[in-house]
């Protein structure tokens, strides 16, 4: 299953690459997606950065066929490669899961601001449900990135 989805800032690229390349803002995002612990890794590397987030989350929203697959918490970590201001990769992984989501990420100029745009495919190995599955980690990545966009407007307005 394929996921597209763009948060849109109003600010210039380079604000917005040092927010997502600062780790006190990946901490407030986790904060503001209310899991039950996160770890934050950033580091620079030439013109880019590698962001490493690993979060453990609370599923008791999920459905029970889901909890059967993910338990009471999951754990995710969200590797983040940007090679440069203009974009690089991200990976999400469920340690002991049958999960896979790669895509990429980019920063693209809009006018005075700034289109983060993410292209994800996820794949859920798991026979005759794997489809509802991956509906479910499309609905709850896509949330995640909602939180982001809002955390990040309040961020670029000066909100810390």
């Amino acid at each position: 299953m394929k996921l597209r989805t763009e948060q849109s800032y109003d600010a210039a690229p380079d604000a917005v690459l040092a927010m997502l390349s600062d780790p006190a803002f990946r901490e407030k995002v986790c904060a503001a997606q209310h899991v039950v612990s996160c770890d934050v890794r950033i580091e620079m590397v030439g013109a880019g950065f590698t962001s490493v987030v690993t979060s453990e989350q609370n599923t008791s929203g999920l459905p029970s066929i889901a909890k059967k697959f993910v338990g009471e918490t999951t754990t995710a970590i969200i590797t983040e490669t940007w090679k440069d201001g203009s974009g690089g990769t991200v990976e999400i992984k469920a340690p002991g899961k049958p999960t896979d989501v790669s895509g990429v990420i980019r920063l693209v100029e809009a006018g005075a601001g700034t289109t983060e745009v993410v292209e994800l495919d996820i794949k859920v190995k798991v026979p005759l449900i794997g489809g509802k599955l991956e509906q479910l980690m499309v609905d709850s990545i896509q949330a995640g990135y909602d939180v982001e966009q809002r955390v990040g407007s309040a961020w670029l307005a000066g909100e810390r």
